[in-house]
């Protein structure tokens, strides 16, 4: 029995093909995330996996339920899995605003689901690093976003050679298209051709362009200007200070193809171009105000950045470290009749933090050592008894071969502290 398509297996390291996925690999990513977004300042948070589906739909339109996971559950409550937070979060924001203080900085590692055709970085579930900003209106927000996400991919040592942050702003093309259509009404209808203009053929998109009074040339004669707005200007002097102005460009030709977003937006690109978007996100100042039915107006922004293509990014610029399993210590016990005592050992050596092993079952010298070998263990050890009815542990050192003894008694504290002088860091 295999599972669902566009689903997938995590398995330990090292995963059984060679494009397998790993949860050491899945672990990485969540463990560089959560890193960068707290020394930011962001607090974690989460919400259900189901929710109603009119979320949805309230946020997208009613053409997003193709895209869904949904159904009538046993309360005949029409309910979708969820395909993105953003809706789930404005939601806990317009309940819970004012029990926090404002700029509430949170991020959320979700799993989401998408009814949708597999294709390369595209399946129909994922994991994601959602940051979002609420309660704030200034530039300085934005830029702080921005930031976040370029240093979440720094963490995993990528660097300006890998990729861009391509910036826009739905407000510079409002203007660019007030200007010369007096039609607004058919504003969104202009987004998303200036969306898909790098994916569908030039004729196509002069043909959409010139039924709502535009030239395809006009458009990119735009987006080549790249001129930056003050409220981009601004965003841009922010990074330049921080040291980040070379991971950042004006283009026009990102404006994010949902309705929702009213400022700023973004995107991350691979320089190469071989890979879809690593993350994307912007300013969405009505959404609370959308999801509370009117209730609670708060300003907000944030972005998304999926596993999926960052980990087929990270593959190809090898960069994930070795996953492969190492412990610290491995228990032999070679002598049944101390086997209760050595699971003492053993317990209060993984209490005081050590990564231990030992033979479940009674097991030959020769194999219980190859195991230790195949765990990559940094030492091995084995209590023993002495003459005058005293424990002893003899303790190898698998690399320099070298040993040691020590009373029982003493070992664990021993152990800890050479564990603590000698840290062992992931294998490369």
């Amino acid at each position: 029995m295999d599972r669902l398509p566009g689903f997938r297996d995590f398995y330990p390291a090292p995963a059984p093909t060679a494009d397998g996925w790993t949860a050491d690999a899945r672990q990485y990513l969540f463990d560089n995330w959560r890193e960068v977004a707290r020394r930011y300042g962001f607090r974690e948070y989460d919400g259900p996996p189901l929710e109603s589906l009119e979320l949805f739909t309230t946020k997208s339109g009613d053409e997003i339920v193709g895209q869904l996971y949904n159904f009538n559950d046993k309360g005949e409550r029409a309910v979708a899995l969820r395909p993105e937070m953003t809706p789930t979060l404005a939601r806990m924001v317009a309940a819970a605003e004012r029990h926090y203080r404002k700029p509430m900085k949170w991020f959320a590692l979700p799993q989401l689901f998408r009814y949708e055709r597999q294709q390369k970085g595209r399946l129909r579930e994922h994991f994601q690093f959602n940051a979002d900003i609420f309660g704030e209106s200034s530039p300085g927000a934005d830029a702080e976003l921005i930031a976040l996400l370029i240093d979440s991919l720094r963490s995993l040592k990528l660097t300006a050679a890998d990729f861009r942050i391509r910036l826009s702003s739905r407000n510079a093309w409002h203007d660019f298209f007030v200007q010369r259509c007096p039609v607004t009404d058919r504003e969104y209808d202009f987004y998303q051709v200036i969306d898909k203009l790098e994916r569908e053929a030039p004729e196509n998109s002069e043909a959409k362009l010139r039924a709502l009074g535009f030239s395809l040339e006009e458009v990119r004669g735009f987006i080549q200007a790249a001129q930056p707005t003050a409220e981009l200007a601004r965003i841009l002097d922010d990074l330049a200070a921080r040291g980040l102005a070379d991971y950042v460009t004006i283009d026009y030709g990102v404006i994010r193809g949902l309705a929702y977003y009213t400022g700023p937006v973004f995107e991350a690109f691979d320089r190469s171009g071989a890979f879809r978007a690593i993350a994307g996100g912007g300013r969405y100042d009505q959404l609370v105000k959308l999801i509370s039915g009117g209730r609670i107006d708060l300003p907000g922004l944030g972005f998304g950045m999926g596993d999926v293509v960052l980990t087929e990014l990270l593959r190809a610029r090898k960069l994930f470290p070795g996953f492969e399993p190492r412990i610290d210590l491995f228990c032999l016990i070679e002598n049944e009749n101390l086997r209760l005592e050595s699971l003492t050992l053993v317990h209060q050596l993984r209490e005081a933090g050590l990564i231990v092993e030992f033979p479940l079952a009674p097991t030959k010298s020769d194999k219980q050592f190859k195991r230790a070998l195949e765990l990559k263990a940094a030492h091995t050890l084995r209590l023993e008894a002495m003459p005058d009815a005293t424990r002893t542990v003899l303790v190898k050192n698998l690399e320099s071969r070298e040993e040691f003894r020590c009373p029982a008694t003493d070992a664990v504290a021993r152990l800890v502290q050479h564990r603590r002088e000698h840290p062992r860091g992931p294998t490369r």
